[in-house]
């Protein structure tokens, strides 16, 4: 059997270790670590490790946080749980332990690559009793696994489901494939409205001043105020970023992290940071200001920006993330399904949340934007 170990920091943990069992894994150990360095509000960082002698085969990333329910909730469920919270504060809000990251576009899973699939889910199984003894530990009561990609689902299921878990959809990721060799012939898959309205929405380039930059050190208190905007009108929202976020996936990813800045003359409008590879640019977060970014269609002149880098690149995928998936659909997008995973160690609670799980499923039709 596997030493599994939970520990609080990536810096004990090799990096030529950890990098063997994420092999193409964009969101890395120097991404991880960016986010530990961070100072998010609210967070503690956790890292689930079983070893085999001095061999590290198998790991996740984790954190604690106190959780409250109405987070991902919409519509009813979020205004009968407001309500809730009004009468009786603290009531909604409980101590959660949970694999994956809020700053992460799934659970990330790592095995060895030499496992075969009976070691393997013997592996996952380790990680999960280990991280569920160090949960109890520290008093978390309700557990979970956050974001699980449809590809990565077989490896957890049988653990999840042999000790209790239930499923829950989660917000999908969508992604744009990159098979075409120009605009042009990406825009002419597009419907012909879809194309219509890009032309026009298009024109605003010639106002908008665009940068492609590896750090933000002059604009990073303008970027923090369209980043606190576009936080507020989003339905659901776990984590506060920091600047330190910011700088440090820059400063820790030189080369694989940059951000690209839209202005108006002199004034930012909006900012998005992005994560690249060979193979994939992945859109990490992008905030705007909410007038005048969709006075001048700024959403729709970052992706087309986005789509350029990668054929400027070669990549092969435009990963675009969760939320905003009308617009993402209608241009081309398709969409990969992902789940979280929750129990309560209390059974008359964790029975109550399993009764009230389809409150917290996600609808993608709803359309975060």
């Amino acid at each position: 059997m596997p030493e599994v170990r939970v520990v609080e920091t990536l810096a004990g943990v090799e990096r030529a270790q950890w990098s063997a069992l994420f092999p193409g894994e964009i969101e890395d150990y120097d991404y991880l670590t960016a986010i530990e360095r961070s100072g998010l509000p609210g967070f503690r960082w956790r890292y689930v490790l079983a070893y085999e002698g001095a061999d590290l085969v198998a790991a996740a990333p984790a954190f604690l946080t106190d959780y409250p329910l109405e987070t991902t909730l919409t519509g009813t469920g979020r205004r009968v749980a407001e309500a809730l919270r009004r009468l009786v504060p603290g009531l909604l809000t409980l101590r959660l332990a949970c694999i994956g990251s809020p700053c992460v576009e799934k659970a990330l899973i790592g095995v060895s690559p030499a496992a075969q699939p009976a070691r393997r889910a013997a592996l996952v199984q380790s990680l999960l009793a280990g991280f569920e003894a160090a949960a109890r530990r520290e008093g978390c009561g309700l557990i979970g696994l956050k974001d699980v990609a449809e590809a990565d689902q077989a490896a957890w299921s049988a653990g999840v489901t042999a000790r209790g878990y239930r499923a829950i959809a989660s917000l999908p990721i969508a992604y744009l494939q990159i098979d075409f060799t120009d605009l042009d012939q990406y825009c002419a898959r597009l419907s012909a409205s879809t194309r219509k309205d890009m032309r026009r929405k298009l024109r605003a380039l010639d106002r908008v001043r665009i940068e492609v930059r590896g750090e933000v050190d002059d604009v990073i208190d303008q970027i923090m105020v369209l980043y606190a905007e576009t936080r507020d009108r989003a339905e659901m929202s776990l984590e506060a970023l920091t600047p330190d976020y910011f700088r440090g996936v820059l400063r820790e990813m030189p080369g694989r992290a940059l951000i690209v800045l839209y202005f108006d003359g002199s004034r930012l409008l909006a900012a998005n940071l992005l994560l690249q590879d060979g193979v994939t640019l992945l859109d990490k977060y992008f905030c705007m200001d909410a007038v005048q970014g969709r006075a001048l269609n700024l959403y729709f002149l970052s992706w087309f920006t986005n789509v350029r880098l990668c054929l400027e690149a070669g990549r092969k995928t435009y990963q675009a993330g969760q939320a905003g998936y009308g617009a993402k659909l209608r241009l081309g997008a398709r969409l990969a399904g992902t789940a979280n995973y929750f129990r309560h160690r209390n059974p008359i609670l964790n029975g109550v949340l399993r009764l009230a799980a389809p409150l917290f499923a996600v609808d993608p039709g709803g359309g975060a934007s």
